[in-house]
């Protein structure tokens, strides 16, 4: 597909990469483009990795490619099948499919003939310099490297040597495969890296097979290029990489992948460090990768958001050359955008106070209208169940209200959404002074829809009848931290905010939540965006909380 048949939006601006593959199809470089995801199993995939899969994914859909999902699992002893079946499940929940589901380790021999090659041809050598003397021997950034005393070893040497890597015939870390290209380089990379290290560790795949793995830089380009990658797309870090990226693709005369670097997503009030985030799941900071407080694609699906969510937050945050910290503000502006049009509202109390209709009869029950979604016409209404006692919020009662106070207070009025005005006549308390209950009248002629009374009040607040309600857990989400950057901080542990979860175990929620299934949104009306979870039960349903309904964003915005 060429660069004029690409989906653009109208209007809308390209970046980068794209500009460089409209030339690339304008050209005739390429005919078609090939791109890849290639995560490393050893951890959960986080909102960073979110955007590279929209990025990967959304390129090759804009331009009719194909993106492959690789999984560079090259180091056995930190990967887990468990990883490797939560990366796929990411990827297709945020609507992707692999056009190809593929694993470094499909090319280990093809990646072993290709070393052997490059010794061959005097292109790499075994080194048995300890790892301390080649990293002295390298130099620094402005004085050239000095040549280890095996660097000149012949090429039938060098092949025995390897064969004896390959074979398990050496300890792990006797010896190491350098490739042989610039000591005095200023690229560091160039100054002989590694292409190879012994390393005795079960693989999740090959078994015991090997007794050596390929380094990172050995395994990238030419699985790129064994797969007909036209645009491998890295992070910035990958830039003085580049070199040697193409140095081994040009030694081997193989197909010509290109790497291309954007700016990676740093997000504040959280971590991205995989090494960190294992951290706090090991030490029991979170419960688990899936913690709805964690920044993994698992554990926002699991606090509530959506995959168009996310996708319109990696579509906002762009692609840029430099590095920038995006507000997580962004984030959950995105995910109210898309909630406040699809979820269903819901009333919820959290944090429940009687209130008791003292002129409502006994035993008598009304059955009255609400919308299930304002946003959404075809959504409809359902009923509610009114009665003489019912359960409202504790905030939003106060004894002694301070001026322009808009909710319930002794002799004020407010209405209750969807159904009647009422007005405070009296409040109950225990022994200790604990507001126990709230006694009050209602307009009988001042019912939603067909209000007669002529009152005007200026505060709605909602309800439920106590004998029509269900128990459930609510779990309040904050940010794990309380500062924007907690990888800055000496440990960044100490930063996390101790109040990052609040469990209310008494909250009352309509009884159609009963049956809410796990990943299922609402909004609790007035309260904010919430989510099933799966450790809900029939007798206990549990939600977590999204979002709260407003914040800065959306003031930006205009909303």
């Amino acid at each position: 597909m060429h660069s004029e048949n690409a989906k653009n939006e109208p209007g809308e601006s390209r970046n980068f990469i794209e500009e460089i593959i409209e030339d690339d199809l304008r050209s005739g470089k390429h005919t078609s483009i090939q791109t890849r995801f290639p995560p490393e199993p050893n951890g959960y995939l986080h909102i960073g990795h979110a955007k590279a899969i929209c990025l990967n994914f959304g390129l090759a859909e804009k331009y009719g490619g194909k993106c492959n999902l690789r999984y560079d699992d090259t180091n056995p002893s930190a990967e887990e099948q468990e990883y490797v079946d939560s990366i796929l499940a990411d990827i297709r929940w945020l609507g992707f499919e692999p056009a190809n589901v593929l694993f470094t380790s499909d090319y280990f021999q093809q990646l072993y003939e290709w070393a052997v090659q490059l010794i061959r041809d005097g292109k790499a050598y075994v080194d048995f310099s300890t790892s301390e003397e080649i990293a002295k021997l390298k130099g620094t950034p402005t004085t050239p490297g000095t040549p280890s005393k095996f660097r000149d070893s012949t090429p039938e040497d060098n092949l025995a040597f390897f064969e004896k890597m390959k074979n398990g015939e050496y300890p792990d870390g006797h010896c190491v495969l350098r490739a042989k290209i610039d000591l005095a380089s200023p690229n560091m990379h160039l100054r002989d890296p590694y292409l190879y290290r012994i390393k005795r560790a079960h693989h999740h795949r090959t078994g015991n097979d090997w007794a050596i793995y390929p380094m990172y830089d050995w395994a990238h380009g030419q699985s790129d290029s064994i797969e007909h990658i036209t645009h491998s797309i890295c992070t910035l870090e990958f830039v003085p990489h580049r070199a040697l990226y193409d140095w081994c693709i040009e030694q081997l005369g193989i197909f010509p992948s290109k790497q291309y670097e954007f700016a990676r997503l740093n997000l504040n009030y959280t971590v991205m460090s995989k090494r960190k985030l294992l951290q706090l799941v090991n030490e029991g900071y979170v419960n688990g990768w899936d913690d709805p407080r964690m920044p993994t694609i698992s554990g926002l699906r699991r606090r509530g958001y959506t995959p168009a969510s996310l996708r319109e937050f990696a579509k906002r945050v762009g692609v840029a050359k430099r590095e920038n910290i995006i507000d997580v503000g962004l984030l959950e502006f995105c995910v109210r955008e898309d909630l406040n049009k699809t979820a269903l509202r819901r009333f919820a109390v959290l944090d429940p106070l009687k209130v008791v209709i003292t002129n409502y009869p006994e035993g008598k029950i009304e059955w009255l209208e609400t919308e299930n979604n304002p946003e959404d016409q075809d959504a409809g209404n359902r009923e509610l169940a009114f009665s003489r006692e019912l359960y409202i919020e504790r905030d939003d009662f106060m004894e002694n209200p301070p001026p322009k106070y808009f909710r319930l207070s002794p002799g004020g009025m407010v209405r209750l959404k969807s159904a009647f005005i009422i007005e405070c006549t009296d409040v109950k308390k225990d022994a200790s002074g604990e507001i126990t209950a709230v006694h009050c009248r209602y307009v009988p002629e001042s019912r939603s829809g067909q209000d007669t009374s002529g009152l005007k009040v200026k505060g709605v607040i909602h309800w439920l009848s106590a004998a029509h309600t269900r128990r459930a857990e609510v779990r309040l989400y904050d940010r794990l931290f309380q500062v924007e950057d907690p990888a800055a901080e000496e440990d960044f542990k100490k930063a996390i905010n101790p109040d990052s979860l609040q469990i209310l175990a008494n909250a009352q929620v309509e009884p159609a939540l009963t049956g809410a299934v796990a990943g299922e949104h609402f909004q609790f009306t007035r309260l904010g965006y919430f989510c099933a979870d799966p450790d809900s039960t029939a007798e206990l349903p549990v939600f977590n909380r999204t979002v709260t309904l407003r914040d800065s964003w959306a003031k930006m915005a205009g909303k």
